[in-house]
């Protein structure tokens, strides 16, 4: 059967869970249609999220419509929690943004927005709360073109002379098949979906049932079918666990299949796939195999990070939304912050972007925050999962740095019965390149698996500047040569001489620190 995974996302409240129990329930997936303010959503299955109302780690549920098997992924909306949407979004084939009817566009829309280019991740819109008062359509749609993108049409009124007229203005070869045909054919629209020339937009109310069937139709009809090389590859995107404490690493198969007791590799480990599950709201059916455009859950991998390329797939590129503020973890008299500090690293795991560190200097633990409601949500889940009660000190602001010229670092690890030699180029990047890493070196010098494992190594690794300790960005290093002993150099040595390297290039370097700013609009009423 063909596949889909397709995400809902929008700003909080704009009604994105409610969208996704409608679309669940005429789907035949449920039963019984669930409210937030009920507590008994589907997809809000957590107890934090049914308390607050909010959706706080993005969950998925299968089921399917027009001969289309559709993995639903419902995302995050509050701005605190745009970390677990992005990672989200690097694995959807199309996107469904709920806008509320009531506020129209607003300021995490506009982000989303930016991220769908960012990602090249088409869209469908749908306007929510439309059976609320003085619901003006006409002007939603023009709201919508305004801020969003002029290829935003209504496609409730579909296939009628205005709505392809509105289509031949935002493509040239649409225009010239309605100018010889008078109309534009279902293929062609197709294609300007997939390729974000065009975004069709659906009204309605989801809690009343309203509009939601005709979106449905409108995806099934209007969307592209992927197609997936024969070659293995996965993109991972989210790491959880379970209530037995299993450790699960959520992937998409981008290629090939993947089946029980398979062995998977990104160059530094190895590990076997123990089982695969595939997830609908609480429940999971374990499969012994599975094929490409499917999204699963493995048990087995324990060094599996979100954002990792397996197979045929790459790493993903540093994500656009970070934190700006850290914070110290303080905790009650008697807890000792070495046992704790394993515990927070399960939580790392499942949320790289907190950063969680041990300051040898200050003696104190701290976490990057994207904001209060975040605090309160880290505060819960320390406790209810390794029950210690935790606060948090006022906070400070992240820094970041850079270099302003070109250096090169060398550094040597060579003790006894050890060796290793490493030459880098530094060079600045664009702003928001983040770190980028690459190899000249000749293989006469360094053969090639040696040189694989250092920029292994070096990606794996957060590099701190030399002004005032913070996170190095937008930096370009590449391995020009290295040297290896034929008897006693280990792997671990090129790490040690690898990250020596960088140190002292940066000590050479002209470094600059970076200070965190909002961008902002201000909208009056």
């Amino acid at each position: 059967m063909a596949k889909l995974v397709i995400g809902i996302l929008a700003h909080v409240d704009a009604g994105k869970t409610t969208l996704s129990e409608s679309i669940l329930y005429l789907s035949g997936k449920i039963g019984k249609l669930g409210r937030v303010d009920n507590k008994d959503a589907y997809l809000d299955n957590y107890e934090l999220e049914r308390a607050r109302g909010i959706t706080i780690f993005s969950k998925q549920a299968i089921f399917e419509t027009g001969g289309i098997q559709i993995t639903l992924l419902d995302t995050p909306g509050h701005v605190d929690f745009s970390a677990e949407m992005e990672r989200t979004l690097r694995v959807l084939d199309y996107a469904v943004l709920v806008i509320s009817g009531a506020d129209g566009v607003q300021g995490h829309t506009k982000t989303l927005w930016r991220l769908f280019e960012i990602y090249q991740v088409p869209v469908f819109v749908f306007v929510n709360k439309m059976d609320q008062n003085r619901m003006d359509k006409d002007m939603l749609i023009k709201n919508m073109k305004e801020q969003l993108d002029d290829g935003c049409i209504d496609f409730g009124q579909a296939e009628t002379m205005g709505f392809y007229e509105q289509m031949a203005m935002c493509d040239e070869m649409m225009m010239e098949a309605y100018l010889e045909k008078g109309h534009i054919e279902t293929e062609q629209i197709k294609k300007a979906v997939r390729e974000r020339k065009i975004f069709p937009c659906f009204f309605g109310s989801a809690l009343k049932l309203e509009g939601v069937e005709q979106l449905m139709q409108g995806i099934a009809k209007y969307s592209v079918i992927p197609c997936y090389p024969d070659e293995f590859g996965a993109k991972i995107f989210k790491i959880t666990r379970d209530e037995q404490g299993n450790r699960l690493t959520y992937l998409k198969l981008t290629g090939g299949k993947l089946k029980v007791k398979d062995v998977l590799t990104n160059g530094i480990w190895e590990e076997k796939v123990n089982q695969i599950r595939i997830y609908s709201g609480q429940k999971f059916e374990a499969v012994n195999e599975i094929e490409a455009g499917s999204i699963c859950a493995v048990t087995g991998l324990s060094r599996t990070r979100p954002g990792e390329g397996l197979g045929t797939e790459e790493a993903s590129t540093v994500p656009v939304l970070e934190p700006v503020l850290f914070y110290r973890i303080i905790l009650p008299e008697g807890c000792d912050p070495r046992e704790m500090i394993p515990k927070l690293r399960q939580i790392e795991e499942e949320e790289p972007e907190l950063n969680i560190v041990w300051n040898e200097q200050l003696q104190e633990i701290q976490v990057r925050i994207m904001g209060e409601v975040q605090i309160e949500i880290l505060q819960s889940l320390i406790e209810s999962r390794f029950g210690v009660s935790v606060s948090f000190d006022e906070g400070g602001i992240l820094y970041k740095e850079t270099i302003a010229n070109v250096v090169e670092g060398v550094g040597h690890f060579e003790p006894l019965r050890h060796y290793a030699e490493v030459h880098l180029l530094l060079e600045p990047g664009d702003p928001g390149s983040g770190l980028q890493f690459g190899t000249e070196c000749s293989e006469d010098m360094l053969a090639k698996n040696w040189q694989r494992l250092i920029l292994a190594y070096l990606q794996e690794k957060e590099h701190k500047g030399v002004l005032t300790g913070s996170v190095l960005t937008d930096v370009k290093i590449t391995l020009v040569s290295g040297r290896a002993h034929n008897k006693h150099t280990e792997s671990g040595d090129f790490r040690e001489a690898a990250c020596r390297a960088v140190r002292q290039g940066l000590k050479e370097a002209e470094s600059i620190l970076l200070e965190p700013y909002y961008a902002f609009q201000l909208e009056l009423p």
